[in-house]
């Protein structure tokens, strides 16, 4: 249990240092030079352990790209950006959006079953989020608004729902083209990568680079890849095998508490009680949703060892939104 735990200090701990280097870094290079240096690892560590496994069939290439392009690229860029004007444990919180979305964009994309205590679920879910996203800073207010929500909390909210697509392209890759989780993401991140440093090429100051201080963008980067890109997904793997994935929903968010505390501690960000309205709210929501989806599915299921490799397979190189 404690190892749980552990996990999500960990996950946590990325949007804390994520925030501080992005006060010396651009966001848009910060992006771009992590994920090439990160892709290019795994697609060396896929070539030393089978040199074949790095080659893509035509029907993966345009997946592969598409997959670059918003589990990397937009995820990562709108994140980033956001998360220059929005609190760190803010900018977690948005990303329990994620079962939520998913669930809708399945229902929408993959036609999956929805049921009328999912639907609840859901409505009560979002609600949750209403009271922390129209309580808004000032530093918020300065990227603009539409309607009730800040520039910065869209930014982030396109982010999540770049993520979860690019989780259902993933999730695509490996069950019908077949391809290497590792590969896939390898792949993704150079394009990403790619498409985030052309974009600060355009967007951004270069002088040499766009970095004003080069031991934090050092530190911070290789604190990301270490623990975000790689550490972080492989014990969440490790992890599937000895937990539920319905517990691991759950326990999942304590992520944003954890945020918030590392957030007062390093930053000295202020939590507000309607962080806690929200956290409760949103908990409930999942509590409806992910018990309903049990009773309706515990029959049809595979199981629990059956789940966890599955979920190992495509969680092990798993990329991060952050």
């Amino acid at each position: 249990m404690l190892l749980v735990f552990l996990l999500y200090a960990l996950f946590a701990s990325v949007f804390t240092v994520a925030k501080g280097t992005v006060e010396y870094v651009s966001p848009f290079f910060l992006v771009g030079s992590r994920m090439l240096v990160a892709g290019l690892v795994l697609l060396v560590y896929a070539f030393w352990k089978d040199p074949t496994s790095v080659r893509l069939s035509r029907s993966s290439v345009s997946r592969v790209l598409l997959l670059g392009c918003f589990n990397i690229y937009l995820t990562n860029v709108l994140e980033l950006w956001g998360l220059q004007y929005l609190t760190s444990f803010k900018t977690c919180f948005l990303y329990s959006l994620s079962p939520f979305l998913s669930a809708l964009f399945s229902y929408l994309i993959l036609r999956e079953r929805m049921t009328e205590k999912k639907w609840w679920g859901l409505v009560i879910g979002f609600s949750g989020f209403l009271p922390i996203l129209l309580k808004q800073s000032h530093e918020e207010l300065l990227t603009g608004s539409f309607w009730w929500f800040s520039g910065a909390e869209l930014a982030v909210i396109g982010a999540v729902s770049s993520s979860v697509i690019g989780w259902i392209l993933l999730r695509q890759l490996v069950r019908q083209d077949q391809c290497s989780p590792c590969v896939a993401n390898g792949y993704s991140m150079l394009f990403g990568g790619l498409c985030a440093t052309v974009h600060s090429l355009w967007s951004e100051t270069w002088s040499p680079l766009p970095v004003r201080d080069y031991a934090v963008w050092l530190e911070g980067s290789l604190f990301l890849i270490i623990v975000s890109n790689f550490l972080c997904y492989n014990l969440y793997a490790v992890l599937l095998r000895r937990f539920s994935p319905t517990f691991m929903a759950f326990a999942g968010l304590s992520t944003p508490i954890f945020t918030a505390i590392f957030g007062w501690i390093f930053h000295q960000e202020v939590v507000t009680v309607w962080f806690f309205i929200s956290l409760f709210v949103v908990f409930l929501g999942l509590l409806i949703f992910y018990f309903e989806e049990l009773r309706i599915g515990r029959e049809l299921l595979p199981s629990r060892d059956e789940i966890s490799r599955e979920e190992t397979e495509v969680l092990l190189p798993r990329t991060v939104e952050s």
